[in-house]
């Protein structure tokens, strides 16, 4: 069993809640999108109008263990003082004696947000004793950063059995429902949108999902081995040569299940991925020698678009072309655009897929837009998130 913080007492408690203010930065240090700070602002104003101390906590990037400017936590705190409109403390560090000084000295409806928790190594090394030093600042520990749940880290996973009470945010509360809505009662016809680079990192995803959708449409990179495995000429596009036995293996397990694993139809290909080289689309799925296929072309949106309006369920993971360079993101641009117009419950996770959904305008009008990358995957795959199992609590008998 697992609570939510509303059913915790947080009046005058020290609540530490962990979120997920990895936020891209633009090379000023700036923040380029602040959907994340934005997703955790109802769990951080319930702890605040309860009366509670909250000391908030996030990592940033990937600083190697130690302090590193381009990394601090100081453009998120000025940016969530702005969205709750009251002030927030900003400390040098996430441990030590200053820290425990000014949570010490908190008063009830105050909040702290601490430095990055990766500037120490013991954080990612789930080290006891980091877990039991940031145990010491809390009565009641609150996971609201769904993003960071496959991770079994100190601020995840260690500190969590050391501290009186445990619960889940309300964001990480809302992700776990949906995600277990599509894995459990979907309504049916469900259509799931694969896309990104490698099958690899979606094998366990997509046998799971065969057993669960009634349809799988795959673009993105990793559908040049599904094309490989079909006997298809690709050219030399990106093909996991590893995976492409993988590849035809699923393709026919999506046949006993009869479940259609689509392809893309047709390719905008260029002979190198950079901004303003030449480009065409071809008029079918085989791509000719020396070019390389970087997004699906009108066939396939067309295909892709006709399939989402008679969904009753989508769920959307991964970019289905190299959506980081012009004009290769039109395709995926124009799925965001189709997941609108559809009128059952749509689902979007992973970071190109939301940017695709930013640039399309179209956020507000799909159902919900995940915080996880690899937590949703995982969790879609079945596997036990550990900082979710670190919430549970034995239920009274």
């Amino acid at each position: 069993m697992i609570k939510s913080l509303q059913e915790l007492d947080l009046k005058d408690k020290r609540v530490f809640v962990r979120v997920d203010f990895n936020v891209p930065l633009d090379s000023q240090g700036r923040i380029k999108d602040d959907a994340r700070i934005v997703a955790s602002l109802p769990t951080l104003r319930h702890a605040l109008e309860a009366g509670a101390k909250v000391i908030v906590a996030s990592h940033l990037g990937r600083p190697k263990g130690q302090p590193d400017p381009k990394f601090s936590m100081m453009p998120v705190a000025i940016r969530l003082s702005e969205l709750l409109e009251r002030e927030v403390t900003f400390p040098e560090d996430c441990v030590g004696d200053a820290v425990k000084k000014l949570v010490t000295e908190m008063r009830e409806g105050e909040i702290i947000l601490l430095e990055n928790l990766r500037f120490h190594p013991e954080e990612e090394a789930n080290d006891p004793l980091f877990s039991e030093r940031l145990a010491a600042l809390a009565d009641i520990y609150v996971n609201d950063a769904f993003g960071t749940l496959h991770r079994a880290h100190a601020s995840t996973v260690g500190m969590v059995p050391l501290v009186k009470e445990r619960a889940a945010g309300l964001l990480v509360l809302k992700e776990v429902q949906i995600l277990t809505r599509l894995l459990h009662e979907p309504e049916r016809p469900f259509i799931a949108i694969l896309g990104g680079a490698k099958v690899s990192d979606k094998l366990g995803v997509i046998e799971n999902l065969l057993r669960l959708v009634d349809g799988l449409l795959v673009g993105g990179a990793m559908a040049y081995t599904f094309l490989k495995a079909k006997g298809v000429e690709v050219g030399s596009s990106l093909v996991e040569d590893a995976k492409v036995h993988s590849a035809a293996k699923l393709l026919e397990r999506g046949k006993v299940k009869d479940v259609l694993i689509d392809l893309p139809q047709d390719h905008v290909v260029a002979r190198e991925l950079k901004a303003g080289t030449e480009f065409k689309t071809t008029s079918g799925p085989s791509i000719p020698q020396g070019w390389m296929g970087l997004d699906v072309g009108p066939k396939t949106v067309e295909n892709f678009a006709e399939q989402i309006a008679k969904a009753k369920t989508v769920l959307w993971n991964g970019p289905l072309g190299a959506f980081e360079v012009s004009p290769f993101e039109k395709g995926s641009v124009d799925i965001a655009r189709a997941l609108a117009a559809c009128t059952g419950m749509t689902v979007v996770g992973g970071g190109d897929s939301l940017a695709a959904v930013k640039v399309a305008g179209v956020g507000e009008k799909l159902t919900h837009l995940s915080t996880g990358g690899g937590a949703t995957l995982e969790f879609l795959e079945g596997k036990t998130l550990p900082g979710l199992k670190a919430l549970e609590i034995e239920s009274a008998t």
